[in-house]
């Protein structure tokens, strides 16, 4: 069985579709979503739609991110203003019903997809978070209990040289122009919503435990 993991999407279904295709996942293989399904990019409902559509062909699992639990706090408690601030009004624009409609249509399957993404995800070689772990501590110390706020925001582990985790840690969260592939860290999150700024604008996907890096353009205007 291959496994797969996919950096974060942000609406760009179009480049997920290319990124799938580059891929060509078999039966066989196991694909791993680091999370940040949504916002930013112009097609979040059609990234959730695909994915649904994806489990059913291939196995899969979704971590995630931190903008899959701010839609979660709107889901749950209504509370809309940091994921506002944070891209949350394309993913709502995504679900309107008409174009030239007010009325938002989240179905259902989607929310449940929402909710049922988890906060990581572990094998015998790697530890797979959505934004990475604290440098200092354990992966034990890390899962009892997981700190969510960590493991969705964290950004302090970028700059460690030596982390003390007893297994490669594979995120996203933060945008870099090319993924880092260290003895501790691989990040896949290349910015492909971000495709205005120099060096972004791409999608990634590293084949593990080769540490076989593919990617995609940015594939998502018109």
């Amino acid at each position: 069985m291959g496994l797969i993991a996919i950096g974060d999407i942000h609406g760009c279904a179009r480049s997920l579709e290319a990124l799938l295709a580059r891929i060509a996942p078999s039966s066989s293989d196991h694909l791993l979503f680091v999370g940040d399904y949504i916002d930013r990019g112009p097609d979040s409902k059609g990234v959730i739609d695909r994915l649904l559509a994806l489990r059913e062909e291939v196995s899969c699992t979704f971590l995630r991110g931190n903008h899959e639990a701010m839609m979660i706090e709107y889901l749950d408690e209504g509370t809309f203003e940091l994921w506002r601030m944070n891209g949350g009004v394309s993913t709502l624009q995504s679900y309107l019903r008409r174009e030239d409609s007010s009325e938002i249509h989240i179905p259902a399957a989607h929310a449940e997809f929402i909710r049922d993404t988890k906060l990581y995800h572990e094998t015998d070689e790697f530890f797979f978070v959505h934004a990475g772990l604290k440098p200092d501590r354990s992966l034990e110390a890390a899962r009892r209990p997981p700190d969510e706020e960590e493991l969705l925001w964290e950004r302090g582990h970028l700059e460690a040289e030596e982390p003390v985790w007893e297994k490669p840690v594979v995120c996203g969260h933060t945008p870099h122009p090319k993924p880092i592939n260290r003895e501790k860290l691989i990040l896949i999150d290349t910015g492909c919503v971000y495709h205005m700024k120099p060096g972004m604008g791409r999608l990634t996907a590293v084949h593990l435990p080769e540490r076989t890096f593919v990617d995609v353009a940015y594939a998502d205007d018109g």
